[in-house]
Formats: structure tokens, sequence, C-alpha cells
């Protein structure tokens, strides 16, 4: 009886569950709406639980929350009530609750420590922040000791300790030199994750006297040095090898608890000589991929994002050629608390039911405890509309005064998680928040969306009307969205029109009408086209549109994807680009782009320009090299050059280049410098300090360029302080310590004296902070190390010289690095939009979990199974990018009536981060592809048997078989069409009546639901009479196959022909024929009157007459002497009698597609079996590509979604699933 009970508890939390889900509302971000709805408290934002706060700053704790009527705020300090009036040091600011605590004018941090919690609360209820511990961080100083040096013989191993001081937050640790230069580690030296330096053998090179370990404390940015420890390594001839002996850690085994979610390190350092190769393993099981690195020279594991499948024991392997060791170390991984599912707001109408549900998970198990605004539930006022069942609060027949924000927390030794969640009990009548006579514009065959964005409680039932007295809008060619948005997925003419949107709850009605205009879209019907023209000449592109008469065109020329040159000889016209006297720059690519408010076409041409002939009496040249080159008026920044000009050679000189040689930084190189009209033979030439310049002259004239002329003398200019800064200064981590800042060095010229350096300078950016500074000798990069992961920095880098700095820099901003995100994005929904097309919706996450620059998101999703094949195949996972913020995407090519899995994954510029669950959901289904072969069998007078293979891609549930069947009489006409429908559990039927000794054509096809699939075809005979039957022994039951034989006909029309491909089987040489018909009347049959029984009957009448006549003549020319016809036959031979070729045995008539040979004369079709425009007007050849990998087998079109692959040779029954023609159109419509 009680288990009985317990089952209808279950089901009644469900029933309640499932009423949650469909009753609650979402209030629309409407600032009018949001202004008028009364709303309980929510946090929006709060400091950390763990606020560790600089002690010389004042301490700012935030508490920051929304509501209708505004709520008010109070704290708690340690458990009790805050009474920050009493306290002159602490302010709440205005409007907020946050807490401002004066430290900078008196006050210590020391006194405000403690556990603060956040109140705020209006007349429909109180929500709570999570516990604020504050912390003041502290940066001791190193005690003081003597070290004494460390003297140690070559070879042997070698530990540094560095025991920082205890500070809070615990401080970054390294090691430097006086130079302040990081000491270099490698797989013999590194540094262990307590700080110390670990030797694992020493050699002579690393004697020296300081080795200092420093500690970073970054909240009060300051650095702490230890006293420099020093290191004399003796040397001892020979050196002794030794095996491996691990220095960290110590022993055999140990062991590590690390929460889910964290980074797990573990360490092995080991001594020896050679030095040891670590390798680690887990025992039992395999390192998680995509989570395993290796650090420090493969000394540290990482793995990160661990949970509770990663604990187990870990061993490493340290080992040289003498030997190994090896050390486990036995990992337990525990868990915070977790949400499963977070409480959320609830929005419900008076008398509606709903649920709150709190579930959490961790190690150990969390305990759940629900509070009724900040009050335990236990001792808050009742409330008769509320149950408490363990995790979840069930509300029955709620009211208005049930407002009220509910807490639920859940706890267990490693930590807590608290959720607010608000129950606003309102009764709205329907709102509509588009703004009414809204005019919607789209172009033709595009999408059209209408917006009818509403709210009311309960919540509104959405209606699309079309026109004033319209009907309800429904159908498949429109999508109703949740949000009350109406899409046309493709728009055409008569869809323009006013519509309109009601909207309806028990509280009342409203109704919103908006207009929707369709649009002829713009098209150039007359390209500009490639023109070739000679130099001097004119030419002209066209670009005439046709475009809807209500909209605008505007008509940009582009020249090379630029603006046209600013020249007078470029004249644009209304429809037309004419340029005059054509010259060489004129030479490139002109595109005619046209704009309207909605859409965007553009078309392009090339033009060549060609030299004109020349004239005979005038030979056109290059330029002489100019001579005689003198320097004048030397100054320390700037130097007269002058020059004579060479011959012209026919052709005037248009302008002069000033290249320039540094003989001191770059010799042999020459730089170009400037450059003058040719009437000018005098230039002032603007030097750089510390050059020691050489100049030469170049000229140009409309031929070409002229050669260099002679250097001119050198001339050494005087070194002054640096002009210029170094360009491109970037700050990009490579790692998630780190800041690695780049630059781009000044070249030698630009270095003005000797001695070149660079001031580095940094400090984070929005942090009151110095900055710190380091100069380096003439490099292009600077590591900071130590950083937080993904900060933003402030950056500065300034050249300076023996006699200077230069001018102060400019700052950029750049990233410390990168570290993996922490988080998978939430709520992710999939919408099936069709058979084969689905949209997947999904929750950014918080940008400070992304530790990174924001990518995009990824995508994976897989089929788990057919719903109609029950068969387990490979699983080939698919992922498509989502560049930015997107919350949403489109997952084209889904097989129909199948079953899937996706998750969604952030990405930045580090890797991806953690996937989201699983989530489920399948495809509708579709229709058929053919069935998978067609038997007829077993003739006799008036029977055959038909046996059939069920379709290989059923693509759902098949509801029957259609078998169509005609006979043929011996002209080839068709009889009329009998039409069968069979159940789908068939696979073989036996026909009866038939007339004896006839042909008969079949078309057999299979069905589902949704439609009819593609059909197979086969022919077959009755036999003539009982003595046709074959015995048993020799084969009876089976029709002999007849040939030729044709399968797989695919076609694709277009409105004036067809394009028709087919599978052949059969003989070399053959003639086609294809059968055709309009929709709706009998197939007829194209008749080649060669092939006619009667036609040829009368042909060899005909040949038989001729030859008796022949013979007559021959007899009667005997008679009167003989008459050398042979060798008159012989010696003309006549050029039209040919005999048949031997090597492919062809007539002439037909060549097989594999003979790759031309069609001769008297050819029907092409050897590819495809029917041409010539040969019927109803072929498909206009539509490109046919259907090859343009529609689905549902008739749905893929092509904007996937890329067009070349089409491959037919084998087999293989392509038997290719759409039907009509199908095809249909998802046009």
């Amino acid at each position: 009886m009680m288990k009985k009970k317990s089952v209808s508890a279950r089901k009644a939390s469900l029933v309640l569950f499932l009423c949650q889900m469909i009753s609650a509302l979402d209030v629309p971000l409407d600032s009018k709406l949001l202004e008028e709805l009364s709303q309980p408290p929510t946090i929006t934002q709060q400091s950390p639980k763990d606020y560790i706060v600089d002690p010389r700053e004042n301490i700012v704790i935030q508490c920051e929350a929304k509501g209708k009527p505004p709520p008010s705020f109070s704290w708690t300090r340690n458990g009790t009530h805050f009474d920050i009036d009493k306290d002159a040091q602490v302010t709440m600011k205005p409007n907020s609750g946050t807490l401002v605590i004066n430290i900078m004018n008196g006050g210590k941090a020391e006194a405000y420590e403690g556990v603060y919690q956040c109140t705020a609360r209006n007349e429909r209820g109180a929500a709570i922040s999570n516990n604020i511990v504050i912390r003041p961080s502290r940066s001791p100083l190193w005690t003081k000791e003597k070290l004494e040096p460390n003297h140690v013989r070559e070879g042997d191993s070698l530990v540094l300790h560095c025991r920082p001081p205890v500070g809070l937050p615990p401080p970054i640790i390294f090691w430097m030199d006086n130079a302040f230069q990081r000491l270099p580690q490698s797989e013999r030296v590194s540094q262990g994750l307590n700080g110390d330096l670990y030797f694992s053998n020493v050699q002579p090179e690393d004697t020296r006297e300081d080795y200092i370990c420093y500690a970073r404390f970054n909240h009060t940015q300051t650095i702490q040095q230890k006293q420099p420890i020093s290191v004399k390594v003796f040397s001892t001839k020979p050196v002794t090898e030794r095996q491996p002996v691990l220095l960290t850690p110590t022993g055999s085994t140990s062991t590590k608890v690390e929460l889910r979610g964290n980074v797990l390190l573990l360490e092995c350092i080991a001594a020896g000589l050679p030095t040891p190769v670590i390798r680690w393993i887990k025992e039992g099981g395999e390192l998680p991929a995509n989570r395993t690195f290796f650090e420090n020279f493969k000394k540290t594991l990482k793995i990160i994002d661990v949970s509770e499948a990663d604990s187990g024991n870990y061993k490493c392997i340290a080992r040289n050629r003498l030997g190994s060791a090896h050390h486990v170390i036995s990992v337990t991984v525990k868990a915070a608390p977790y949400w499963i599912t977070a409480p959320r707001n609830l929005v419900l109408s008076p008398g509606e039911d709903g649920t709150l549900i709190c579930r959490a998970n961790g190690n150990p198990k969390p305990n759940i405890s629900w509070l009724a605004n900040g009050v335990p539930i236990a001792i808050a006022p009742e409330d008769p509309s509320r149950k408490v069942d363990g995790d979840t609060i069930i509300f029955s027949h709620v009211q208005e005064r049930s407002s009220s924000v509910y807490q639920c927390n859940a706890s267990n030794e490693y930590g807590y998680l608290l959720a607010n969640a608000f129950v606003n009990v309102l009764a709205e009548p329907p709102r509509i928040l588009t703004p009414a006579n809204k005019l919607y514009q789209v172009i033709a065959d595009s999408p059209a969306l209408l917006d009818c964005a509403y709210f009311g409680s309960p919540k509104p039932e959405i209606e699309w009307f079309k026109g004033v007295k319209g009907s309800i809008l429904r159908g498949n060619e429109y999508v109703f969205h949740d949000n009350g948005t109406l899409e046309i997925p493709v728009a055409q003419k008569d869809s323009t029109g006013t519509y309109t949107c009601v909207a309806r709850n028990e509280l009342g009605k409203i109704q919103n009408e908006v207009h929707l205009e369709v649009k002829d879209p713009t098209m150039i019907i007359k390209q500009p086209e490639y023109k070739v023209i000679q130099r001097y000449g004119q030419v002209s592109f066209e670009c005439v549109i046709k475009h809807d008469s209500t909209l605008l065109p505007t008509i940009i020329w582009l020249k090379d994807n630029d603006e046209l040159p600013d020249d007078e000889r470029f004249l644009v016209g209304k429809d037309n680009l004419t340029i005059m006297n054509v010259t060489d720059k004129d030479d490139g690519t002109y595109t005619c782009i046209v704009n309207t408010t909605l859409d965007s076409v553009s078309a392009s041409a090339v033009l060549t320009v060609v030299a004109a002939p020349p004239t005979p009496a005038i030979i056109y040249a290059r330029p002489n090299p100019p001579f005689d080159l003198e320097l004048t008026g030397q100054l320390e920044r700037s130097v007269e050059l002058s020059w004579i000009p060479g011959d012209e050679n026919n052709s005037p000189i248009t302008n002069f280049v000033i290249e320039y040689e540094d003989g001191l930084h770059e010799p042999g190189v020459w730089h170009y410098q400037t450059e003058v009209p040719g009437t000018q033979t005098t230039v002032q030439l603007k030097l750089s300090p510390y050059v020691n310049y050489s100049f030469r002259v170049i000229a140009v004239n409309e031929i070409g360029r002229s050669q260099p002329s002679e250097p001119s003398e050198q001339y050494l200019t005087k070194s002054a302080n640096p002009d210029e800064n170094p360009s491109n200064v970037q700050g990009i981590g490579s790692e998630p310590d780190n800041l690695v800042i780049t630059w781009e060095s000044l070249k030698g010229f630009q270095s003005n004296g000797p001695g070149l350096q660079y001031k580095v300078s940094w400090r984070q950016k929005d942090v009151d902070d110095e900055w710190t500074s380091v100069i380096v000798a003439n490099v292009s990069k600077y590591i900071v190390s130590g950083t937080p992961t993904f900060v933003p920095y402030e950056i500065k880098v300034q050249a300076l010289n023996d006699l200077g700095y230069a001018p102060e820099p400019s700052e950029v901003i750049g990233h410390s690095g990168e570290d993996l995100p922490m988080v998978a994005p939430g709520n992710v929904q999939v919408h099936v939009i069709n058979s084969t097309l689905a949209k997947v919706h999904w929750d950014t996450v918080p940008l400070k979990t992304v530790r990174g620059h924001l990518q995009g998101y990824k995508v994976y999703y897989w089929k788990v199974q057919s719903l109609s094949i029950r068969s387990r195949r490979h699983v080939e996972k698919k992922i498509l990018t989502f560049r930015g913020n997107k919350t949403f995407g489109m997952l084209p090519g889904l097989e129909p009536y199948s079953s899937y899995k996706l998750n969604v994954r952030v990405v930045n510029g580090k890797g991806e981060g953690p996937a989201s669950p699983d989530k489920v959901f399948k495809t509708p289904e579709g229709v058929p592809s053919s069935p998978s072969f067609l038997r007829i069998t077993n003739p006799t007078l008036d029977s055959l048997t038909l046996e059939w293979g069920s379709p290989t891609h059923p693509n759902g549930v098949l509801t029957s078989y259609i078998l169509k069947f005609q006979p043929i009489n011996n002209t080839h006409e068709l009889g009329p069409l009998v039409e069968i429908r069979i159940p789908a559990n068939e696979s073989s039927l036996i026909l009866k009546n038939l007339n004896y000794s006839t042909r008969y054509k079949f078309y057999f096809n299979a069905q589902t639901s949704v439609g009819s699939g593609s059909q197979i075809t086969e022919e077959a005979i009755t036999i003539m009479d009982e003595a046709g039957i074959l015995h048993p022994a020799v084969g009876a039951g089976k029709v002999q196959p007849l040939y030729p034989r044709i399968r797989n006909v695919t076609t694709a029309a277009a409105e004036t022909y067809a394009n028709i491909s087919w599978e052949y089987e059969g003989p070399d040489h053959a003639n086609f024929y294809v059968e055709y018909g309009v929709a709706g009347t009998m197939a007829s049959r194209q008749v080649d009157i060669a092939t006619q029984g009667w036609f040829i009957g009368l042909m060899c009448a005909v040949a038989l007459l001729i030859l008796i006549l022949l013979i007559v003549c021959f007899i009667r020319r005997n008679k009167g002497g003989k008459y050398p016809v042979k060798e008159k036959e012989d010696a003309h031979a006549d050029p039209e009698i040919q005999p048949m070729k031997e090597d492919d045995g062809t007539f002439g008539e037909y060549s097989d597609a594999e003979d790759h040979k031309p069609l001769k004369k008297g050819s029907r079709t092409p050897s590819d079996r495809t029917v041409k425009k010539e040969d019927s007007d109803d072929s498909l050849v206009d539509y490109g590509e046919g259907v090859n990998g343009q529609f689905n087998e549902d008739g749905s079109f893929i092509g904007q979604y996937s890329g067009k692959k070349e089409k491959e040779p037919a084998e087999g029954n293989e392509s038997s699933e290719a759409p039907s023609p009509v199908n095809a159109m249909n998802s046009f419509v």
C-alpha cells in the first residue's frame, strides 16, 4: 500500500513540474513594461565569497539588486545586524547596497575582517547575497637567515630551498640573478611547485653566487627577495654516473586530494646522471585526452577540469641508461556542491501551479535547505499554496500574496551554493510590444520575419491572420516562433499585405497589424565585358540594371576593389563607365556594384591595355640615366642634391626618383627617398642623424625607368636622440601566467646614434598601480612572467641610445595569456525545423569564465541511430563553428527519422572549453529511397512473380508499396496503366490474368506517411505457350535477363526542357529512346521508324527486288561480251563504302561512355546517356548541376547549407535514392 502511494506522489510531482514548465512566463526586457510590473528583488551583482582586499585601499563590498518597487538594503556581519550608521568609516552608496569602508582616512582593514551578507527587500520579498568573507592581503618580509655556500661535486644532485614567507594570497615564486634575468631552466635544472630549485645533476657552469628567489604578492604589487645563494661546483675525474633517484616526492607512494573542476598538478623531479627522463602513466586506465598537459619538461602532470573519473593511481617513472625509479600518487577527487538544476524565477498567474527545483551534486552529497525571504522556511510565515518536498517546492493555486523570494542552499564540507529564485504572481491582460503598423520590406525568395513581441499573465496564445478578414494562418509555408514572430521562409510577391497578430488570455485580447512588402530583386541585365584597348584609346563598360520600381538603386564603380582614380578621364554615366585616353595604369578589373536598401549585386570585367602600333619615324625608349650628381648646403638634417638629366629618347621625362644608401648600417641596399617632377633637377633632402648617405637618381618617362645614375659622394650626419619609438607594440600572452610584449625594432638609420636600447614599461589596466619598467638590448620581445590569467595591461616601449631617450611613447592595451574556458554553455535547446534541418540555441557563458578572447562556439553533433533501421554504426561527429557571441546556429544535412546528440563548447584563443551535457533530438520522417531491387521471376502464360527488397534508406516507417504496370505492344506503344497498393510487410507478389506473350513495364516505389519515394522500373514478358516454359533443370522459375536494361533513371525539369540520366546494362551497340509525357496525360514513346517490323520487311523486299534486277542485267550483259567489273571496282574504290571497325565494333551509331570517343554523325544521344536540349525540349540542363547534391530525399532544398560536390559515376543500384523532380520542384513553392 505504501508503495502505491509513493508512485502516485511521484506522478503528481511530475504533473506539477510539467504544469510549471507550461505556465511559467518569461518577462520581455522591455523598459516600459518593466517599469509597470511589480517584481521581487533580484541580486544582480555581489562581491566574491572569498574577498581578499588590499589593506592600503578602501574596502568596497558590492551588493546591487533590482526590483519593483526599488529594494532597500541591509547588512549582517558575523551573523548579526551591521548598523552602518554607527560607524563613521562605513557608508552605503545611494540607490545601492554597496558598502564603502574608508581605510585611507584612518581606518584599519584588520578591524573589518569578518563574514558579511547583504539583504535586498521590497514589498514582494527579500533576496540575500552569498556570505562574503573579507580578509586583508598580507605580504610579510623574508626572515633573515645566514646562508652558507653550497659546495657540490660535479654530477651530484642539489636542491636550493626558497621557503617564501606565508602570505595571503600565496606569492608567485621565480628565480633570477643580480641582473634581474630569469635563470635558465631545462630538463636538468627546474623549479618545483613549492618554489625550490632542483638540479638533477650539477655541472661546472652552475657555479655562481647570485641564485636569488623572488616572491611576488600580486594584491599589494610587492616583490620580496631572498638573500643570494652561492653554489660552487668542484670537479672530480672521472665523473661517476648515477641511476635515477626521486628528489620529490619522497618514498614510493603518496596521496593527493583535489576538487572537481580544479586543475590537478602532480610533480616528480629526479636526480641522476645522465639526466633522467620523466614519463607518466595512470594505472588501470589512460590519461584523459584533451585535458592532459605536461609542463616543466614533463616533470609536472597537469589535468584540467578534473572529475571523479580522474581518481586513481598515477605513476611517474624516471629513467636513464643506468636504471629507473618510480613513485605512485593516489589521487582522490572530491567535489564542492555544483548545480544540476538551479532554481529559476517563476512568473505565475493567480490560480496557477508551479514548482521550484533545486538539485545539486557533490562529494560528499550536499545537504539541501530552503529559506523564504532570507528566513529558514521552517520558521517563515506559512503559505497554504506552498509545500516543501526535499529539493522541490510545489505551489498549488497561488494567489498574489504568494509572491516571495526563496533561497536554496546546497552545502558540504568543501563549500556551498546559494541561489535566489522569486515567485512573482501577476494578473496581466495581454500586451503587444511591437509598434503598430510596422512596415517590413524584403526581397522576393528571401525569408520574412514579422515580429509580435507580447506579454501577459496567464501567457497569451498568439494567432496570425492575413488581411482584415483573413483566416488564421497555418501550414508548412509558415513558421511560428515561441516569441510570437511569424516567419515566411520564402516570401513571394503574393505574400505582400497586412498581417494581424492577435494575443489573448482569460483577462483580455489585443491585436496589432504589421505590413509586409515583397520587392523584386535587383539584377544586372547587361554586364560589363572583357575589353582589350590600345594605349591612348577610349573604352566603355556597360552596367544596365533592372530593379523594383519602389527601390532607389545606387551604382558604384570600383577599380581593383578600390575607388576609381580621381581623374577627369573617368566618366561615370547612368549605366556605363567611360575611360578616355587610356594609359597603362588603367589596366585592371572594373566592378559595377548596385546597392538598394534591401539587396546588392555586382559584376566585373577586366581591361587589358596594349601598346599602340609604333610610328616608324620615331623610336621611343627609356631615358638615359642622370649624371654629374653634386651635394651642396650640407646641414645636420638636410642637404641639397643636384644633377644633369640624360637623353629623353623621344619621350618626355615625367619625374625623377631619388634613392639613398646607408653605408653605415645597410651597405649595398638602396632605399626610396623621394621623387620630383621631370622639370626639376635640384631637391632639398631631409636627413636622419647617424647615417652615412649616398644618393643616386633614376629618370622615368612613359616607356619606363632609366638605369640608376652613378652614386653621389658620401655624407655622414651627426648622432642625436631617437626621433621615434618602436611601432606595432603588442602584448599577447603565450601562457596563462605571462605577458609577451613584442614590437618592431627600429631600423639602423632610425637609431639616430650608437647604443640603441628599449625601455619596456607595463602595468595592469584599471588598477591604481605604478609602472614597472626594464631596459633591454636591441631586441624585439620581452616576457613578463607570473601574471594573472587574461587581464588587460597598459604597455609602452620607448627607444633610447647613448645620447638619450626618444619622445614619450603612446600606450597600448595588451592582455596576459589566455587559458581554456572554465564552463560550458547552458540551457542548450534544439528546435527541429524539418527532417534535415535543426536550430540549436544556448545561453552565452559569463565572459569572466571565458578566460580569453571569445572567438565563438562549436557545436558537436552526431547521429546515434536511425529510428527505422536498428543497427549500430561508426559514430562520425560533425563540428560547426559559430563566430562571435552567438546564441544559436543551424544544423544542416541531417538524416530523416534519426536520433541525434549534440553538445556545445565555447572557444577562445587557447582552445575549447568543456562540453555541455549531450542533448538528444530526433528528426521527423521523410520520403524513402527507391526499393533496393525489383526482380521478376516465374513467367507463365498469364502471370509473373515480382520480388523486391525494402529501401536502403526508409527515412521513416513504410506504409505501403505502389506498383504500376502497363503493356507494351509490338509498335512500342504503351497500354493502360494499372496501379496496385501493397502492404509494407510484403516482399513478393504474383500478378495473374495477364496477356500471354506480352511485354509489360513495371514502376515500383515505397511510401511513408510523408509521401512517395523514388521509383524503380523493370520490364518482363509472359511466355508464348506452355512449351516456352523451361525445364526446372535448365532454369525454370527465372526470367532470362532482358537486354538492354536501363536502371535508376533520374530527371530534373526546367521551363522548356529536361535533363535525364540513367544507368545502362547490355551490349555495347544500342540506340536510346526517351519516353515523356505531360503531367495528367498518358505517356507516349518516341519511335524510331528504322526499328519498326513493317519498315524492316518493306526494306528487305525492296533490296530483294533490286538484287534480282541486278542479276538479270548481269546475265544480259554477259550475253554481249565480258565486262571487267571487279578490276574497275578495285581501281576506283568508293570512299563512302567503309568496313565496320574491328577494334571497337561500332557502326557509327553509339559509343560507350568508357570509350571516350566522339559520337558519329548518326548518333541520337551523347555517350554520357544524357538527352541534350536539341534532343528534347523537356531538359533540365539550365538548372546547372541537375539534381546532384541539391535536394534531400524529402525534397527539401539544402544547397544553401552544403557545398557542391562533383558528380560521381553511378555504379550498380547505389544511385537509386535520387529524388524525383516533382518533389524537387515542390520544395521551391
